[in-house]
C-alpha cells in the first residue's frame, strides 16, 4: 500500500508487522508493551475522543512530555482528525511556553507530571483559546489523556463515519505539525510541516541503514523535535520495535537489557559515552592498560574498505576480539549501527566506533526540511568521514556564491507559521530553502558542513574566520567539552572553554594538582599551560588568522538546564557571550594589567 500520510502508518503495520511489542516503555522498573493492535485501537479511540470534546480539523493541541507510547497514540489519533499536533519541548522557559502556547492557538494541553502541570496550568488559565487541560501521568484532581480515549470508545460507533470522512478528506499536502524552532538566538518560529514532508523523510531514509522488521531500537532523543519524531517514523515504517528509554539517565543500562539494534543520538552524548570508555581504560592496570589504549589508537587511525592495508587490518582484528567486543557487550551486543545528527561529529568518534564495528551513520538536516538532507550511509563507498554524506533520494541541493547551502524537495516546510515575511526571507523566488550553514561538495558526492553562516565573522583586518570548524577541532581534545571561538572586529582570534571536567580532574589526580573547586582549578597555572599544549596542537591545522591567540578557562560546565546550550546542544552564543561579558573583555583588553597567556605560561614554568 501506498503512504501518504503519518496514519497510513498504522494500517501497513496491521497488514505488514503486526507484533505484541510494536511500543514499549520502561516505567517501575518493568517494560510495558503495547501491541500493534492496542496502538490502532487506541489512536481511533483518541481520534473519536477529540472530536466529540467539540475539536475539528484545523485545530491544534500541544503535547508537553517526555518520550512515551501516550505520545504515540495521541499523534497519529489527531492526525486522523485532521487536528494539528503542535509538541512542546519539555525543559524550555516559562516564557517560552507561554509564546508558543498562544502563538500556536492551540485549545487543548497535554503535560506528562506534576512539575509541568503547576507551570503550565496557570499560563493555560490566561490563554482564553485553551479549553482543555490533561496528563499523562496520573495526577489527584486533573484529568487523564485516558479519557479522551474512554470517551471515543463510549462514542466510536456514532462518530466512526465522521472520522472516516475526514481520513479520506486530508490530503499529503495538509499540515500534521507546526515544530518551534528552539534556535539559538532570537523568538521561536513555528515551522509548519505536512503528511508529505515527513513521510518523503522518513521514506527516503528508511532506504539507507541496515535495520529491518523485528529489529528493536531505543528512543531517548526527545519527540518534540523532527529528527526523533521523523525516526519514529521511519521505524514504524520498517516494522522496526520502539523502545522508550526509562530516563536519560538509563540509557545505556536500558540500550543493553533490550539488547537494542540500533538507536539515534546526538554527538555530545557520543562523545560522553566514549570518555566514558575512556575512563574506564585509564583504571586498568599493566598489560591490560597497554593493550587498551593500543586498540583505541588504532581504531582512531581506521580507514573505510581496508584502505590502510592488510596489516592494519589484522591488527584490528586482534583488536575487537581483545577491546572492542567489551565495547558492544557494553551496548548489549547487538547494536549494528547509531544515527548520529543534530550537530557535527568528531570524526575521531566515527573511526573508532566503526572500528569496533558499531556503524555510525552521520546525517544532517533542519527542522524546516523534515529534516534530512544528506546522511552517510551503512556501507562503504556511500561514507566519508568527516562529511554528513549523500544527498538523499527526492531532495536536491546546490551552493550560492558565499557557500551557503539550499535546498529544494517534497521535504521542505510549508512555511513559518504566522510568519510570511521571514518565510520568503528563507525560500527564494525559485523555491530554495536558504539553510543557514556553509558547505561544499567533496568528490561530487558527499555535503561537508563547514560552518554557519551567520556565525562566520570578520576580524579587524577584514579577514573571515569560520568559528564552528575551529570548535570542532578543539573538541576533539579530551581536555575540552566546549568551545566557543570569538575574535569579531579583533585583531586576533580567541576563545572560551568549558573543559571536560571529569578527565581534567584525573589529569590533575595523577599530576598532583590541588585545588578546592573548580573555580579555582581554571586559574591554577599548570592546568592553564596544559590546555595551551591542546590549543597549540589545534593552531598548528590552523591558517594564520584563525589560529587562537588567547583563551580562558570557565569553571562551569555548559549545558541546556544553565543555557549556553539549546535543545539540540548548539551554542547558545549571545547567551554565553553575556554570561562572560566580563571575561571577553579581559581576553581582548589593550590595558596593562591584562595579563597575556605567555605571561601566565611564564608563571607555571616559574619565569618571570
Amino acid at each position: 500500500m501506498e503512504i501518504k500520510r503519518t496514519f497510513d502508518l498504522l494500517d501497513r503495520s496491521l497488514e505488514k508487522f503486526n507484533v505484541d511489542d510494536a511500543l514499549a516503555i520502561k516505567r517501575k522498573r518493568k517494560w510495558e508493551k503495547f501491541s500493534t493492535n492496542y496502538y490502532i485501537e487506541t489512536a481511533y479511540n483518541i481520534a473519536c475522543g477529540l472530536l466529540e470534546l467539540g475539536l475539528k480539523p484545523g485545530d491544534k493541541i500541544a503535547t508537553i512530555t517526555n518520550n512515551r507510547p501516550e505520545w504515540n497514540f495521541i499523534d497519529m489519533g489527531s492526525a486522523m482528525a485532521g487536528i494539528i499536533h503542535v509538541p512542546v519541548y519539555p525543559t524550555i522557559n516559562e516564557k517560552e511556553f507561554a509564546y508558543i502556547l498562544n502563538h500556536s492557538e492551540v485549545s487543548l494541553v497535554i503535560v506528562s507530571d506534576n512539575n509541568l502541570k503547576k507551570k503550565i496550568k496557570p499560563i493555560c488559565a490566561e490563554i482564553d483559546k485553551i479549553k482543555h487541560f490533561f496528563t499523562f501521568n496520573e495526577i489527584e484532581e486533573e484529568r487523564n489523556w485516558t479519557e479522551i480515549a474512554e470517551l471515543g470508545k463510549k462514542v466510536k460507533e456514532t462518530r466512526m463515519p465522521e472520522l472516516k470522512k475526514i481520513k479520506d478528506s486530508i490530503s499529503e499536502d495538509d499540515m500534521v505539525s507546526i515544530i518551534y524552532t528552539s534556535g539559538t538566538t532570537g523568538t521561536s518560529k513555528g515551522v509548519m510541516l505536512s503528511h508529505k514532508n515527513i513521510i518523503t523523510n522518513a521514506i527516503s531514509t528508511s532506504k539507507i541503514q541496515p535495520l529491518e522488521f523485528g529489529h528493536k531500537v531505543l528512543s531517548f532523543l526527545p519527540l518534540s523535535h523532527i529528527y526523533e519524531r521523523m525516526l519514529n517514523y521511519h521505524f514504524q515504517y520498517k516494522g522496526i520495535r520502539i523502545y522508550y528509554a526509562e530516563s536519560m539517565g538509563t540509557i545505556i543500562d536500558n540500550v543493553k537489557e533490550i539488547k537494542a539494534d540500533g538507536f539515534s543520538s546526538v554527538p555530545r552524548l557520543l562523545e560522553m559515552v566514549f570518555d566514558k570508555i575512556i575512563a574506564k581504560g585509564k583504571d586498568l592496570k599493566g598489560i591490560k592498560k597497554m593493550i587498551f589504549f593500543w586498540a583505541v589508537n588504532l581504531g582512531l587511525k581506521y580507514e573505510l574498505n581496508g584502505a590502510n592495508g592488510w596489516f592494519y587490518e589484522k591488527q584490528l582484528e586482534i583488536a575487537n576480539k581483545l577491546v572492542f567486543v567489551k565495547w558492544r557487550e557494553a551496548l548489549g551486543g547487538k547494536v549494528q549501527v547509531i544515527i548520529s545528527g543534530g550537530s557535527a561529529l568528531q570524526p575521531r568518534l566515527a573511526r573508532v566506533f566503526w572500528a569496533a564495528r558499531i556503524n555510525v551513520q552521520e546525517g544532517y538536516g533542519l527542522t524546516e526540511t523534515s529534516p534530512v538532507i544528506a546522511v552517510n550511509q551503512s556501507a562503504y563507498p556511500n561514507i566519508k568521514f568527516g562529511t554528513v554524506g549523500p544527498i538523499i533520494e527526492g531532495v536536491e541541493v546546490k551552493f550560492a556564491e558565499d557557500g551557503e547551502i539550499l535546498a529544494k524537495g517534497p521535504n521542505l516546510m510549508m512555511g513559518y507559521y504566522k510568519d510570511e515575511k521571514y518565510t520568503k526571507e528563507v525560500i527564494d523566488e525559485d523555491g530554495w530553502f536558504h539553510t543557514g550553514d556553509i558547505g561544499r561538495l567533496e568528490d561530487d558526492k558527499f555535503l561537508k558542513i563547514t560552518d554557519r553562516k551567520k556565525e562566520i565573522f570578520k576580524n579587524s583586518a577584514g579577514k573571515y574566520v569560520a568559528p564552528q570548524m575551529i570548535e570542532n577541532k578543539m573538541k576533539e581534545s579530551f581536555f575540552i567539552s566546549q568551545a566557543m571561538v570569538v575574535g569579531e572586529n579583533e585583531k586576533f582570534v580567541s576563545a572560551l572553554i568549558s573543559p571536560n571536567f571529569s578527565f581534567l580532574h584525573d589529569w590533575c589526580s595523577r599530576y598532583q594538582v590541588h585545588f578546592r573547586d573548580n573555580k579555582e582549578l581554571v586559574q591554577i597555572p599548570k592546568v592553564i599551560a596544559r590546555y595551551q599544549k591542546e590549543i597549540n596542537v589545534v593552531n598548528k591545522t590552523l591558517s594564520q588568522v584563525e589560529q587562537i591567540k588567547r583563551f580562558r578557562l570557565v569553571c562551569e560546565d555548559w549545558s541546556t538546564a544553565s543555557g549556553e546550550l539549546s535543545p539540540t546542544l548548539k551554542l547558545k552564543r549571545k547567551f554565553i557571550a553575556e554570561k562572560y561579558k566580563s571575561i571577553l573583555e579581559n581576553i581582548f583588553s589593550r590595558s596593562a594589567d591584562s595579563e597575556t597567556l605567555d605571561e601566565v605560561i611564564n608563571k607555571a614554568k616559574g619565569k618571570k
